[in-house]
Order: C-alpha cells, then structure tokens, then sequence
C-alpha cells in the first residue's frame, strides 16, 4: 500500500485558516512540496470543471494526464485551494501509467482555484490551475442529504461498473482503439460528514467521518490508492481510467472511523 509524505498526511487530517487570495495555494504547495520545481502543466494536465457549480455539494470535477514521452505517472493530487481541507484527493499509482484519468464528486465549499499536480517516474512535478465559482451555498457545513442514521445503515455499500469509454493517449493524441482504456465507476454510499454539520434536530455538530482511503487492485495486484478528505461529497463517486486488459476490480474502502468495506467486479468474458 503506498502511503502520503507526513507533509501530506497532515493537510489531508488538518483543516488550514483562511487565507487571502493567493495564499492557501501558496501553503499547500510549501508543505507539500517544499523547494521542488513545480512545472508548467498546461501540456501534461487537462481540467474538466464547470465555470460555476451547480450543486456545490456535489460537483463532478476531473483531470486527463499524459505524461511526457519516456515516463509515467506516479501520483495526482486534486487541491481545492480554498476548501477547509485542501487537500482534497490523492491518487498514488501503484502501477504507474503513461496516462491516468479521474473524476469525482466533491464539495466546493465557495469560489476557489483548483489544482491538479502530477508526479512522473522520473520525479517532475507538473501543475495546471483553473478557477470554479459556486452558488455560495458553504457546502461544506451544508446539513446532510439524508438521515445520518439512514446513511450508516447502508454505509460501505459499493457499485462497480466498468466500460469502454476513455480513449487511449500518446504524445498527446488520441491512439488507435487498440490502445483505448477502460472507464471503472466506483458509487460508495457514505456520509461523508464534514465536523462542520450541524443536525438538525439536536442542533449538535456531527462527528466528522469520511472515506479516508480507497485501495483499488486489478486481477489481483495493486493500481491505485486514493486518499479521501472532506471534500468528498455525501455518497462520492469516482472514476478511473485503467487498462483494457482489466479482468476483475477489486476495492477496500476505508474511513475515518476504521470501518472496512470491499467489493469485487469481474468483468463481462473473463
């Protein structure tokens, strides 16, 4: 299992102040990063996010990276600079992959720049920024969806599905379908309580508790780790890229209260 640097670990257990514009990025990148060179990502990252939330609870953000000729990527992290928990999802490859593609549903707790940093094999680091206005709305204290005794009642229930639909990339351009990756859609049914929720009938704060971790093996071998926060939305759903060649998805989710779920998947003609 690949573990975050106790830089990260820390963001991802830690909520940061407030900061002025500019700053919280500025926070994150020195703890996460420290004096690494972080590149232009304009060539390498691809964002996928609205102009302005439509829920902010429950907004689809995603990313296509391609890494450089002659190397792969190793890990991505999503930052949502203003987010009381920036750090909002890392994907560290086990499996390291010429191109690797996410999305996810989060909450954006209010106008914020998104970040996406990649980390290739041959240890760049590469950035690419983009802006996402919201409703105003503060989804990350938004009280919840549902009932919080309905929601653990069903919490760790998990739904894969797998299809063909992520083109494959090479030296940014889409390749033959020979070379297309497989799309994993992973539903999780969890509360993803913030700390900042307050119930509503008792008017106390809920417990903070969320999806901390999710280990996804392919044909029984690690591919990727994400590392959860509480940006992740009520019931989060993610999606990954993986390799065609899949024949069964194998998945653990973990949170924060040491629950253990898992699930398995095999693929139509295997």
């Amino acid at each position: 299992m690949i573990r975050l640097t106790t830089a990260a670990a820390l963001l991802c257990a830690t909520a940061l102040p407030a900061f002025a514009a500019g700053e919280a990025w500025e926070s994150v990148k020195e703890q996460l990063y420290g004096e690494r060179a972080l590149l232009d990502g304009r060539n390498v990252i691809a964002i996928d996010a609205p102009y302005r939330t439509y829920e902010d609870a429950r907004t689809d953000l995603a990313a296509q990276v391609v890494a450089p000729k002659g190397t792969e990527v190793a890990k991505v992290t999503l930052v949502l600079d203003e987010n009381p928990m920036p750090v909002s999802a890392v994907f560290a490859l086990e499996e390291p992959q010429s191109s690797f593609y996410f999305d996810i549903t989060m909450r954006i707790n209010g106008p914020t720049p998104i970040h996406v940093i990649a980390e290739t094999t041959d240890g760049r680091v590469f950035v690419s920024e983009q802006m996402v206005k919201t409703s105003g709305q503060g989804a990350c204290s938004a009280p919840p969806g549902t009932d919080p005794d309905a929601a653990l009642a069903t919490l760790g229930q998990m739904q894969i599905e797998v299809a063909d639909a992520v083109p494959g990339v090479a030296e940014g351009k889409i390749t033959s379908l020979t070379s297309r990756l497989n799309r994993m859609d992973l539903d999780i049914s969890h509360p993803s309580h913030s700390g900042m929720q307050m119930d509503q009938i008792s008017l106390l704060f809920i417990p903070m508790r969320y999806v901390e971790s999710v280990d996804v093996d392919l044909d029984g071998s690690g591919f990727v780790e994400m590392t959860g926060s509480i940006s992740l939305s009520e019931n989060p759903r993610v999606g990954l890229s993986v390799p065609r060649r899949t024949q069964s998805v194998d998945v653990t989710m973990t949170d924060t209260d040491g629950t253990v779920a898992t699930a398995h998947k095999t693929l139509p003609g295997f």
